[in-house]
């Protein structure tokens, strides 16, 4: 009896884990649809939005007009992201993807960032992109790769990664992430522009810098 009993508290403990892993991810839906709203009047909240009621869905809410339109990329890093997530299309809600679109001017970057809730594969539909990303401590091994038009790549969840157009032209990539909100953690405007400011004491060690050299990104960021 008492091994049957371990052998049940051994099932148990391994299902509670599979659980608290597949929680990390954008749950599974329970109904066919669930529009996100503003307004919780009539409305049932599910995954951090309130739901419109499945009868009065409508096809607007599942639709998102403009992809095609090139994005601005007079800024000093070169690239825009146009996002297409649960903000811009509300029946996204609990259906754990997005999609973005990229585009680079010449020799213009994606710089280094992080997506904590979702992995991204990245497909490139003009120009040539230098992608990677680095896996956690302690090896932080670059893996790399220089990509042309019709190549895909894939980012994995929560690691530091960047696209850079080496090419003279422009680029564009379309992305899908396995969320409805990836989320995205820009590492220089994170660690150099965080509002209040770190104490620059920290990161001139962090970093092996001189508090000056620091004092200076932040005032950049």
């Amino acid at each position: 009896m008492k091994k049957c009993v371990s052998f049940l508290q051994v099932i148990v403990a391994l299902m509670a884990l599979a659980s608290s892993l597949a929680s990390a991810y954008d749950p599974s839906p329970l109904q066919d649809t669930c529009v996100a709203i503003p307004e919780p009047k009539n409305a049932v909240f599910v995954n951090g939005k309130f739901c419109k009621n499945p009868n009065l869905t409508v096809a607007e809410d599942f639709f998102y007009q403009g992809l095609d339109i090139p994005g601005n990329t007079s800024n000093l890093v070169g690239s825009n992201v146009t996002t297409v997530n649960v903000v811009q299309i509300p029946g996204l809600n609990t259906l754990g993807i997005s999609l973005v679109r990229i585009d680079y001017a010449p020799y213009g970057q994606n710089a280094p960032h992080t997506h904590p809730r979702a992995t991204e594969i990245l497909t490139v539909l003009e120009g040539i992109l230098l992608v990677g990303f680095v896996t956690s401590n302690p090896e932080n091994r670059l893996i790399s790769k220089v990509l042309y038009k019709g190549d895909v790549f894939v980012f994995p969840i929560g690691l530091i990664h960047f696209q850079f157009n080496i090419g003279p032209t422009c680029a564009v990539a379309i992305a899908g992430l396995n969320s409805q909100n990836p989320g995205v953690i820009t590492i220089a405007n994170a660690v150099f522009g965080s509002n209040p400011p770190i104490n620059p004491d920290f990161l001139a060690r962090a970093f092996q810098l001189d508090k000056k050299v620091v004092e200076i990104l932040q005032a950049r960021f």
